[in-house]
């Protein structure tokens, strides 16, 4: 079975944007940095990294005919606010489980960014006492169950949509979009950066290449950057969704440890909350490009890779895409540490 076999309910522009980071490159001083852009892929609530994977999964919510798209996420969940924005765009209802993942003291922290877009968009949003986990939870469990208990028929989404049979679907075939984009371009990117926290998403990357290598595309490095702070538990929910994604779309090698490499260095000590090196990797993404990230995820992916580049580990002669996955919404969370 290929990538092409799998149905998607359309909720994107189409491709991504793919465009040069100059000036943070020339300050740089080393690999070339070029960026695409999930945070700019869709017109539903700011769209982001979820809305591709959600693709797949709403297809198989309308075609099995549940009503109500059930998930869960921290207060500020980019995954949760694009849920609810998705499940009104087609025409389903929401429930979502906004537990409290991040000890973050701004007293408007649960009343604006995402969860307000949520709220905007009519989700049934339940605030839950509960610390950060990217498994399971018995109050997701208990959401499903209100809802079929009410006579609804909910399709149940995990955290990040990732653990989820059809979760790396969507950025496998992010990769077929990107190796489009390259021929377009004139440019192959060796090294992609990406933050991961529940997995999917490089996840998606990994099997994704693998079966593009298998066709004959040229090998490249997916360089997870940990913004979990649980890497065991991150690391091997990424080798599981890689491996069970590759098979869906066939590829034959069977992936396994050596295909994911995940770099614990700029997590920062906790899930959700940024320390010096997330910020001042904000405030030059900014400076230098006017491009926005945010504290939880993507900052501490720029972290990584400006780093990395610098101390060149990524190596000069790199050519390098930065994966954008979007969460700007968050950022009014946490406004004071920009007052």
């Amino acid at each position: 079975m290929s990538i092409a076999s799998f149905t998607r309910y359309p909720l994107l522009f189409g491709p991504s944007p793919v465009h040069r980071l100059d000036r943070l490159t020339r300050h740089l001083g080393g690999a070339a940095i070029w960026a695409k852009r999930e945070d700019c892929n869709s017109g539903i609530a700011y769209g982001g990294n979820k809305t591709r994977k959600l693709e797949y999964l709403v297809a198989d919510a309308v075609a099995g005919g549940y009503d109500t798209l059930v998930s869960i996420g921290g207060v500020q969940s980019n995954h949760t606010r694009q849920v609810a924005a998705v499940a009104a765009h087609a025409g389903l209802t929401s429930v979502l489980v906004q537990e409290s993942w991040v000890d973050w003291p701004d007293p408007v922290y649960d009343k604006v960014g995402n969860i307000l877009i949520s709220r905007l968009a009519g989700a049934d949003v339940r605030l839950v006492r509960a610390g950060f986990d990217i498994g399971f939870r018995r109050s997701w469990e208990q959401a499903l169950r209100d809802v079929t208990d009410a006579g609804g028929k909910p399709y149940a989404i995990p955290a990040g949509a990732s653990d989820h049979r059809l979760g790396g679907l969507g950025f496998a075939n992010w990769a077929y979009e990107l190796a489009e984009q390259e021929r377009q371009l004139d440019v192959f990117f060796d090294t992609i950066v990406v933050c991961s926290v529940t997995g999917s998403t490089q996840a998606g990357m990994v099997a994704g290449f693998a079966a593009l290598a298998e066709a004959g595309g040229r090998p490249r490095r997916v360089l997870g950057i940990d913004a979990s702070a649980t890497v065991a538990r991150t690391r091997e929910q990424v080798t599981r969704i890689a491996q069970r994604t590759a098979e869906l779309i066939g590829v034959r090698r069977p992936l396994g440890d050596d295909d994911v490499e995940l770099d614990e260095r700029y997590h920062g000590g906790v899930y959700g909350v940024p320390d010096d090196a997330t910020l001042n990797a904000m405030r030059l993404a900014a400076r230098t490009e006017g491009m926005v990230t945010d504290p939880v995820y993507e900052g501490k992916s720029m972290a990584g890779l400006i780093d990395l580049v610098t101390r060149g580990e990524i190596p000069r002669d790199a050519t390098v895409l930065y994966a954008h996955l979007g969460g700007q919404p968050a950022l009014n969370g946490y406004s004071a540490l920009f007052s």
